[in-house]
């Protein structure tokens, strides 16, 4: 998905050899608001997802088996939260002002935010595909489902990812607006980045969501015909992150589609507020994403609390932790 453009369009009129600004519209309350009410926003998102995904990464590194492909899958899941996050304190200080991280700074941050979201839903379709085969066809599945498949499609999933963002990384760029200052801005063509918007939505959002649906469908009639009771468990864990995902990014989503209308008023303040409230909750997903591994995850209770009772053994009377050791799954 498009970040936002915080650039004003603006008109001017050449009289008497002078240039006279005329905004299309008042849009002070939406400048007051994503200036003084995103900044904190995106600065706590920063560092709560930092602190969450890097307690995922250490607890997997430390006490999982990641060369499973569960486990494959779920490292390059956070990496990708991480990469998506590591462009919001950038995002915050240039809602406060305007941009000063130079040209390089400007098609870094677009660039990593786009990277960083379309690795983060193809993973997350990815590993509940990979849940559906070891499930719906877990005899066929047990020959191929090894730790080369899985490096393989973490490869392709970064490669897709890459190369779709490179259009993002090459058309953005630093621009003098008469009013804002320097703004970090989409340099492409309208029509381009229309059509864009709606291929995005396509194979990032309805695509997946159609897969996720047909997947757990799937899963669901199998584990209930057969009641895998072992199963439930961690597909109840993947299952909630994606009805997570899908919460927070539909209305985004929606919002971005109706602002593509032509017919719409570019003065409609109520989208435009939208559309900075939808964005900052679809933002929010990357850092509330650990947090359920964390609550959710059996398996991750544990590590946490032998985690800690290493590093505070006056806990080991007051923390239960087992000893199996065995990986979320394979």
């Amino acid at each position: 998905m498009d970040m936002l453009d915080t650039s004003t369009m603006v008109d001017f009129e050449d009289e008497n050899s002078s240039m006279t600004y005329m905004p299309p519209c008042d849009l002070f309350d939406i400048s007051n608001f994503s200036r003084h009410l995103l900044p904190p926003f995106y600065y706590a998102i920063f560092i709560i997802s930092l602190l969450g995904n890097g307690l995922v990464l250490y607890i997997l590194f430390k006490f999982e088996k990641i060369n499973t492909v569960t486990n494959v899958f779920l490292i390059n899941l956070v990496a990708s939260d991480l990469i998506f996050t590591l462009g919001l304190p950038f995002q915050a200080v240039y809602h406060s002002s305007e941009w000063s991280f130079g040209q390089v700074g400007c098609k870094v941050m677009n660039g990593t935010y786009h990277l960083g979201f379309y690795s983060s839903v193809l993973f997350l379709t990815l590993l509940t595909f990979d849940r559906y085969l070891a499930v719906v066809h877990a005899v066929a599945a047990v020959k191929w489902r090894q730790s080369c498949y899985a490096y393989f499609s973490a490869m392709v999933v970064w490669i897709v990812s890459g190369l779709t963002s490179l259009e993002t990384f090459l058309n953005h760029d630093v621009t003098d607006d008469i009013v804002q200052g320097l703004t970090c801005t989409d340099m492409g063509d309208p029509e381009r980045k229309i059509m864009g918007t709606y291929s995005q939505v396509a194979l990032f959002f309805i695509f997946p969501l159609v897969v996720v649906l047909y997947c757990y469908i799937m899963i669901g009639l199998t584990v209930l015909s057969t009641r895998m009771r072992s199963k439930q468990r961690p597909l109840k864990l993947i299952f909630v992150i994606l009805v997570l995902f899908f919460m927070c990014w539909t209305p985004y989503n929606v919002i971005l589609l109706l602002t593509e209308n032509e017919n719409r008023d570019p003065c409609d303040y109520s989208l435009i507020y939208y559309r900075y409230v939808t964005h900052s909750i679809a933002n929010l997903y990357f850092c509330i994403n650990p947090m359920f591994y964390t609550f959710l995850g059996r398996k991750f209770q544990n590590h946490v609390r032998r985690m800690l009772v290493d590093q505070v053994p006056c806990l080991k009377n007051h923390l239960h932790v087992s000893e199996s050791s065995r990986s979320f799954s394979r």
